[in-house]
């Protein structure tokens, strides 16, 4: 059984992260395949090209206090870790602007690694703490994954897919999507946040009783 599930999703978003892995878990304990699409979400649209510090930022935007941003920190490791993601933050750490990444993975994507490519870097900016809004990060990203670093520097540094990432943003804001991780299941059924693997079980056990093999 195969079911199409989009996610659309941010790459410095640690519950997205959490959430395709606790999906993965399910699918596998389920025996189910899944045919995962991704797409683009900016959680800082805005955000300045040098960055800001991670703590600072949070507290700036959602009022997380210290205390708050380190518990958090640590239940996100120890989730990661029993999903066999590594989370290493750092007091240093930076959130970044991802639109340059998000262009990285609509090309990766008409070679056939848009998977591959979004989950190395959710690796890059949370267990390596790599500058995303790098050209030369994202190009190091692209040739680990055997694709053309030449041809990655010149899209992003002209541009070329902005437009197009930039659409794909607004048709998924204009359907509701405010927040991620946003997964929507044989393109009909929303569930948003990271549900754990018992729900995403249950989920998928339910639309393979109900979807056409």
């Amino acid at each position: 059984m195969t079911l199409r599930v989009d996610i659309v999703s941010d790459v410095v978003c640690p519950w997205c992260v959490i959430g395709y892995l606790q999906l993965a878990k399910a699918a596998a304990e389920t025996g189910t395949d899944l045919e995962v699409h991704w797409h683009p979400f900016e959680l800082n649209p805005q955000m300045a090209p040098e960055g800001e510090n991670l703590r600072e930022h949070l507290a700036a935007k959602y009022g997380t206090t210290p205390e708050d941003s380190r518990a958090a920190r640590l239940r996100l490791t120890e989730l990661g870790a029993a999903l066999g993601f590594a989370f290493d933050y750092a007091d240093d750490m930076r959130m970044v602007n991802t639109f340059r990444a998000h262009q990285l993975i609509d090309w990766a994507e008409d070679q056939g690694k848009a998977h591959e490519m979004k989950r190395a870097l959710f690796a890059a900016f949370f267990t390596r703490r790599e500058d995303l809004n790098d050209v030369s990060v994202l190009a190091d990203v692209a040739e680990s994954l055997g694709l053309d670093r030449v041809a990655a520097v010149a899209m992003l540094e002209g541009g070329e897919r902005a437009d197009a990432v930039r659409e794909k943003q607004q048709f998924w804001t204009s359907k509701g999507i405010t927040g991620v991780p946003a997964m929507i299941f044989e393109r009909q059924y929303l569930v948003t946040g990271a549900q754990g693997e018992e729900t995403y079980a249950r989920i998928l056990m339910e639309l393979s009783e109900t979807t056409p093999a």
